[in-house]
């Protein structure tokens, strides 16, 4: 899996300007475990989500082109997003974890990102994204959540 150093992207956008994405993922050499950093977002809309995820995914996997989905925590979305100058492709899915989304890029580079409901306070919410990028996790995306006190979908 691809990782990119370590980050958290600011929670609010300035007036007038797009917020950025709240996300964290994991160091450069990291452990590969079952996700490769944490998300939360601001709804559970996720084409209205993917502007903010595009510009913050850029570094890890370059130009967006597909995002598969768990149906059930996300609902039925548009098949295909224009996002700036690009098709992002939404795929959802029954079989997939309910609580992460996997983000790829047009050269194959992807990353898997634990999922923070969005109504998840911002404490306990940014403690799940700091154990979600943790180098050393190897741990699930259900097991972070919920060993930081967060009750997940499913």
């Amino acid at each position: 899996m691809t990782v990119v150093r370590q980050r958290e992207t600011s929670p609010e956008g300035k007036a007038g300007q797009p917020s950025a994405a709240r996300l964290m993922v994991k160091p450069p050499g990291a452990e590969r475990g079952h996700v490769d950093g944490g998300w939360w977002p601001r709804s559970l809309d996720l084409a209205a989500q993917l502007p903010e995820l595009t510009a913050a995914l850029a570094e890890a996997v370059g130009p967006l082109s597909r995002v598969t989905y768990h149906l059930d925590t996300w609902g039925l979305a548009a098949r295909k997003v224009r996002v700036g100058e690009r098709t992002v492709r939404l795929e959802g899915f029954r079989f997939t974890d309910p609580h992460t989304i996997m983000a790829l890029g047009t050269d194959s580079r992807r990353v898997s990102l634990l999922v923070v409901p969005p109504e998840t306070p911002g404490g306990m919410a940014r403690a799940v994204l700091r154990s979600a990028a943790s180098g050393d996790s190897t741990a699930t995306a259900r097991e972070i959540l919920f060993g930081n006190g967060v009750p997940g979908p499913g």
